[in-house]
């Protein structure tokens, strides 16, 4: 198969947590609506492969090797990555992308040095209050960066910086409540408390829930519950389910967060970017407990942005024992009222257009790139075929 031109085929750096992909999937969705091939580079790691199981027909996937730097596993890590810049360029060599897009972590690395060694226009996208390591270094390499806090402008080395917000899938705008309960077949007129920690699970927060459930279930009886554990803790979380028989899910993993937060009264959840961005989308008051070995311990930072303007609530790991989650917890599946303060600083926190804003950029660039490219660009429908490409698995997508 002859590939598409450079012009009408951008690249997605996106894997390794769900913060990193879920962004990527958003902006690939609008790219694919305007008529642009998109390749998603992705890790083998599970969360990824479970996340992109639903859109296989609608991208080229393209699986990296993935590590994160570790002084401890430096030689790992250096062969990694130059297999892995290897793999980006051999494939970018063969399907020229016009741009390479990264949406931060170290699995944007190797694809946006490929995409300069092979002419493409490069971008950067940093949803945190404060960038990763990744995302620093990267910023004084590519053509421009875009950050979905304004705080984290200044943080990074690059003169042409533009704030967008984080990027959410088109599913977190068009749900109501009472039709997400539906297809989830919860009760309509009883309170639902949604129990997150990313898209890997967090021990700290599946521990701490675990011995305020008792507590709150006292005061709240009838209460529905919905409770990602990872899949790494779901096993040792069976258990509780004797807090509430018949009357809520534990699940490890979901790749529909937009059905259960939107179907959800209040939430319990890290305050990883993409996570604060999907609350403010479908405006779901929330209890933040930040990861606290979080790097640069940028989850406190980006809770205290949100709690700052009274879009959420937080709460420390430290201070989360059962007396202080179930305080805070019970107003707040009780009181509408409560409830409404926090919805209306959400609506301000909410980018309902920052997947537009990314793509209109990341087209511009390309533009910069390939003069006169623009008005070339056409919509139109795909159909998949699947191949296997050199060592590396990919999903073509034909137009």
């Amino acid at each position: 198969m002859s590939p598409r031109p450079p012009h009408e085929h951008v690249a997605i750096a996106c894997g390794g947590t769900g913060g990193h992909l879920f962004p990527g999937l958003a902006v690939g969705l609008e790219l694919r609506a305007r008529g642009v091939e998109v390749s998603l580079l992705i890790s083998p790691k599970e969360v990824d492969q479970s996340a992109v199981a639903t859109v296989r027909d609608q991208f080229r996937l393209v699986v990296l090797p993935a590590m994160g730097f570790s002084l401890r596993r430096s030689p790992a890590f250096f062969r990694s990555f130059l297999r892995s810049w290897a793999e980006a360029r051999r494939f970018f060599l063969e399907h020229p992308p016009g741009a390479v897009l990264g949406m931060g972590g170290f699995t944007s690395v190797t694809p946006i040095l490929a995409g300069r060694h092979t002419g493409a226009a490069t971008l950067l996208h940093e949803s945190n209050t404060i960038p990763g390591k990744a995302n620093r270094w990267l910023a004084r390499w590519v053509d421009e960066c875009m950050v979905g806090f304004s705080e984290a402008a200044g943080r990074l080395r690059q003169p042409r910086i533009s704030v967008t917000g984080t990027p959410v899938r088109p599913g977190f705008f068009c749900l109501q409540q009472d039709e997400a309960r539906r297809r989830v077949g919860l009760d309509l007129d009883v309170p639902v408390l949604l129990v997150m920690g990313g898209s890997q699970g967090a021990t700290g927060i599946n521990r701490r829930m675990a011995a305020a459930y008792p507590e709150i279930l006292r005061q709240i009886p009838d209460c529905q519950w919905v409770h990602l554990t990872g899949t790494r803790d779901f096993s040792s979380c069976e258990t509780l389910a004797k807090f509430w028989p018949g009357r809520g899910r534990l699940l490890a993993f979901s790749s529909e967060m937009e059905v259960w937060m939107s179907a959800a009264t209040a939430a319990v959840t890290r305050a990883g970017a993409s996570s604060l961005a999907e609350l403010a989308a479908v405006r779901l008051p929330s209890v933040l407990i930040p990861y606290p070995s979080a790097t640069d311990d940028h989850q406190t930072i980006n809770a205290k942005a949100f709690t700052a303007d009274g879009a959420a609530l937080l709460v420390t790991e430290s201070e989360a024992t059962p007396e202080k989650l179930s305080h805070v917890l019970v107003p707040l599946l009780r009181d509408a009222s409560r409830r409404k303060t926090l919805q209306q600083a959400l609506a301000k926190r909410a980018a309902p257009d920052a997947a537009v804003r990314i793509a209109d950029r990341v087209l511009e660039a390309v533009e910069r790139r390939f003069p006169g490219t623009a008005d070339r660009l056409r919509s139109g429908g795909s159909e998949p075929v699947s191949t296997h490409h050199r060592g590396f698995h990919v999903q073509e997508v034909r137009p």
